[in-house]
């Protein structure tokens, strides 16, 4: 069965990256592997095959909100309805296995808000009713500009009165092709600054929902808009406010 990645690499930033969008691997080759053989068990290259021992690589700086990750709800808040929120290794396995669901949201402009309306109005169009534990994608097309300096200032954003919504229907798992599952950070900013009040920056993060959603995804403009399961395990990290995962779309034959 046809099956796509929608999971971006997982690679050493550009130099000069700004922290919040910095990885570091280092990677050790076939003749260090040896040296650490020949020094662990005293076998010198001669006994391996083409005198190479194993290739190894180590992540020094990876936070796990850098790459494609599942925020889980402890990044939202310490507490959620009255709880103490859950962290990423104390969510249930059955939310990360579901059928997807994409909304076409690519007529959206940076900065505008993806509200209730536009949800139900683009089911409708594609003619899908939603079940409990569907996974919901919203498609901005802002993956192409992944590697790019300002990525963290491009995208559309749910509104915290969708995800509400989106809640309600049974949705635990939600994910989307931009930076944040809000509205660009800056643009929020600046409102609650003007207005000053909660509730703006951070809206749908913080909406009080014990939910998930993913972000930094890609190549969602693959998918059709629904007929397929995606598989979306994050990794199992105690205390963890998100996991890191390899996020793939299942097609049927």
């Amino acid at each position: 069965m046809p099956v796509i990645d929608l999971s971006a690499t997982i690679a050493s930033s550009f130099e000069g990256s700004p922290e919040y969008q910095r990885v570091d691997i280092s990677y050790h080759d076939h003749a260090r592997g040896a040296a650490q053989i020949q020094t662990m068990f005293k076998i010198p290259p001669d006994l391996l095959r083409n005198g190479e021992g194993w290739a190894t690589e180590t992540i020094t700086y990876l936070n796990t909100h850098t790459t494609t990750h599942v925020d889980a709800p402890w990044h939202y808040n310490s507490r959620i309805g009255g709880r103490r929120a859950q962290t990423i290794d104390e969510l249930p396995l059955e939310w990360f296995f579901s059928d997807g669901i994409v909304l076409d949201m690519t007529s959206k402009r940076d900065g505008d808000a993806v509200t209730e309306e536009d949800l139900r109005r683009e089911l409708a169009r594609i003619g899908y009713t939603l079940k409990t534990l569907d996974i919901v994608l919203i498609r901005t097309g802002r993956d192409r500009y992944l590697n790019d300096w300002d990525y963290i200032y491009r995208g559309c954003g749910v509104t915290a009165e969708a995800t509400r919504w989106l809640f309600e229907q049974g949705i635990r798992v939600t994910g989307i092709d931009a930076w944040s599952w809000d509205r660009p950070l800056n643009i929020q900013a600046e409102e609650a600054i003007a207005k000053q009040r909660r509730g703006i920056f951070w809206e749908a993060h913080q909406a009080g929902l014990p939910y998930c959603h993913m972000e930094r995804l890609v190549n969602l403009d693959r998918l059709p808009p629904f007929g397929f399961k995606i598989a979306c395990f994050p990794l199992k990290i105690k205390g963890g406010s998100a996991g890191p995962a390899r996020v793939a779309a299942i097609l049927p034959e």
